[in-house]
């Protein structure tokens, strides 16, 4: 009987055990999966959502496509009014990619040959802003995940406009500066404002997030208002140099806002290492030397032309720097495009001029660029006109521009209407009108490395 009662004593014990380990295991088991279905749902998460065209709504409608003549591939239009990137199908205007943004536009965005976006995004709060701000460049992936992002925008600084990706993977951004009252009390400046905002240009590297290379526009002005000031010297013999105090015929009638060049988009001369820039508020092209250290660029002296960071060259209003030589051709100006790359046209420069002022009516502008930047006073220093084209009815009085594509054509985006392509003899043969604010729109050839890499694929 004893030993009887023992064993079943043992066995119960036994069954105990077993019970409490088979919970035990169950529990971790339980905890196992659990981590796995959290590290599941995370990473689904992280994956880009599956997108379904078009995310905001439609895009406009085709007026004309004479397909004998076209250049055929995709438009990359940037359109303001709803924030949106989209690569368009020229048939029909149909979107065959959109990109989700993060933040609204800061104007210009453009499709990298590697099918990333380089994208300037406009700050949901920015301390201080004008027309075409934006504080944020992103590198967006084809499925809208960001690759990189570089955010500049504080009290003192704004990132605004454009953005211009370099061959050497640095990227270049168009930058508002502040300048306080006290400094422009010690150079003579006579406008009403207690604070404005010069131009500059930074160069980053997205390896470092640091800031390589910059160019001040503070650092290369003049003024003649004041003889006991810094900076005093006759406009018209310093070409090279920036009045502070100008303000065109254009302006004359605004308030005051401390915008006084607004910079508004630049382009980049691999082969001469220079840059170009529309200045709209002088309605002019300004050509820097990129070829100067930082230091250097602060000077006159320095850099491959032996100028620093004075200007090289400037054309499109002479009346900017008081030159009573050459005619104004600019008034109001966007988008500087370097034609390279052996598009027809190669080594001239197509600018849109707005029109604003007495004629409202835009221009597209090619012009020959100089053999050597020999910039001096009391000189014409304009461009000759190689090609232009305007049509009645060709009026946007901002944004706005005009790429060449690789049959001659030129693809010409009206801010305020649409987009058309013309041929070198000026007939229209392809036109896409919509209801949006449109800053630029891109031209991408059906075999672009740049579309490789997305789905064109018609949802």
């Amino acid at each position: 009987m004893k030993v009887s009662f023992l064993t079943k004593i043992l066995s119960l014990f036994l069954l105990i055990l077993f019970l409490a380990c088979s919970s035990d295991d169950d529990s971790i088991v339980d905890e196992m999966e659990q981590e796995e279905i959290i590290e599941e749902e995370e990473h689904e998460s992280q994956l880009p959502t599956e997108i379904v065209y078009p995310i905001k709504g439609e895009t406009g409608a085709i007026l004309l496509n004479n397909k004998s003549l076209i250049q055929e591939g995709y438009v990359l239009v940037n359109e303001s009014t709803d924030d949106r990137v989209y690569l368009m199908e020229k048939d029909s205007a149909q979107i065959i990619h959109e990109w989700q943004l993060e933040f609204g536009l800061g104007n210009d965005v453009e499709l990298l040959s590697d099918g990333r976006l380089l994208a300037s995004l406009g700050v949901e709060t920015p301390d201080f802003s004008f027309g075409g701000f934006g504080g944020i460049i992103q590198l967006i992936n084809p499925d809208s995940s960001v690759d990189w992002e570089f955010t500049y925008a504080n009290e003192e600084h704004l990132i605004h406009h454009d953005v211009e990706m370099l061959p050497n993977g640095n990227v270049l951004a168009i930058v508002w500066d502040l300048k306080s009252t006290e400094e422009l009390n010690t150079i003579g400046y006579s406008g009403e404002e207690d604070k404005i905002y010069t131009e500059t240009i930074i160069e980053i590297n997205p390896a470092t997030n640091e800031i390589v290379w910059k160019w001040e526009s503070w650092d290369h002005i003049i003024q003649d208002v004041d003889d006991s000031m810094q900076r005093f010297g006759v406009i018209n013999e310093h070409p090279e140099l920036i009045d502070i105090n100008f303000i065109d015929v254009l302006r004359e009638t605004e308030t005051p806002d401390g915008d006084i060049m607004h910079a508004n988009g630049f382009d980049y001369d691999e082969e001469n290492d220079i840059i170009y820039m529309t200045i709209n508020n002088f309605s002019e092209v300004w050509v820097i030397d990129h070829s100067t250290t930082i230091e250097e660029a602060k000077l006159n002296i320095g850099g491959n032309y032996g100028k620093g960071g004075d200007l090289l060259y400037r054309f499109g209003n002479p009346t900017a720097y008081d030159n009573t030589f050459g005619e104004r051709l600019f008034y109001n100006n966007h988008f500087p495009n370097l034609l390279e790359n052996d598009v027809p046209g190669d080594g001239n420069i197509l600018v849109y001029v707005n029109g604003n002022g007495d004629s409202q009516q835009s221009v597209v502008y090619e012009l020959n660029l100089p053999l050597e930047f020999n910039l001096q006073p009391n000189t014409n220093n304009e461009l000759n006109v190689v090609w232009s084209y305007t049509r009645d009815g060709l009026y946007a009085p901002r944004v706005s521009g005009a790429v060449r594509l690789d049959n001659g054509n030129t693809l010409i985006t009206s801010g305020t209407s649409g987009i058309i392509e013309v041929t070198n003899e000026k007939e229209v043969v392809w036109e896409f009108e919509g209801t949006g604010f449109y800053w630029r729109s891109y031209h991408y050839d059906l075999d672009s490395d740049a579309t490789s890499f997305l789905n064109v694929e018609t949802p």
